[in-house]
């Protein structure tokens, strides 16, 4: 694809955060598009039928058609990706990137990426999701090597309420879900709005503190093979990371 900058459709279900991405865009100082693309959400519930709905296949295609000529494709809903296992996360953006002819991942697969560049092997969880939607994300993590030492969830059903919730609520769900044995703490809802507060994140807990939408963005500038390195954006982007290839984290078939 021709293009003065590289451009990564993010494929982002229903309306939530969405706008955390025009922000991210503007904090990596415009070398890379990022471009929404909302797919079809039946029903907003972070419910297993429901995020399996969300992640089906041609859903996913539809979304990369209308998102237009890209360079690659970021399927950022992290429920909507582990949901099916560590196995059909990878076979997910496998066929994202196979119907689209662009390299593709998605946010589950982002973090696992972004933990394995960062060398971190203990996480806690902090999740707006109901408990039994969090305990997926930890089974997800744990099939890809990575020891969850805690989880904590808020019980929150729709994407739509995480949308709305500030910044004191953001540090206070980060706080919660701490844990002394973890290197860092994951929120994983791409419903969350957190680009603006990942410093701030990151010092207040003393440890790096992983979102959805920030390893969502990091994801789509590996993809392209942009520069990694960017101020402002937390520990991630700070540590000049570099998958490593051979690890089995590493070797996702979504590229």
């Amino acid at each position: 694809m021709a293009a003065s900058r590289p451009t990564v459709g993010i494929l982002y279900p229903g309306f939530s955060a969405e706008d955390d991405f025009p922000r991210f865009e503007g904090l990596l100082g415009g070398d890379v598009a990022l471009p929404v693309q909302h797919t079809l959400m039946n029903e907003d519930a972070h419910r297993l039928d429901a995020l399996l709905d969300w992640g089906r296949d041609d859903t996913l295609a539809a979304g990369a058609d209308a998102a237009g000529p890209v360079d690659a494709l970021v399927w950022t809903c992290t429920s909507g990706s582990f949901c099916y296992g560590w196995a059909g996360a990878h076979d997910q953006a496998a066929a994202l990137a196979a119907h689209a002819g662009v390299p593709a991942s998605s946010t589950s697969l982002a973090f696992a990426h972004a933990l394995d560049a960062l060398g971190i092997e203990r996480v806690a969880i902090s999740a707006t999701y109901p408990a039994d939607v969090a305990d997926l994300f930890r089974a997800f993590l744990e099939d890809g090597g990575i020891d969850v030492v805690a989880v904590s969830s808020h019980e929150i059903v729709t994407a739509a309420e995480v949308g709305t919730l500030d910044r004191h609520r953001l540090f206070a769900v980060a706080e919660s879900g701490d844990h002394p044995d973890a290197q860092a703490v994951l929120l994983p809802d791409t419903a969350f709005h957190t680009a603006e507060h990942l410093e701030a994140l990151d010092t207040h807990l003393g440890k790096p503190v992983l979102t959805a939408n920030q390893v969502s963005v990091w994801e789509a500038l590996r993809l392209v093979d942009a520069p990694l390195v960017r101020p402002g954006l937390g520990a991630l982007f700070r540590e000049r990371p570099a998958v490593r290839t051979g690890d089995a984290r590493a070797n996702s078939s979504a590229q």
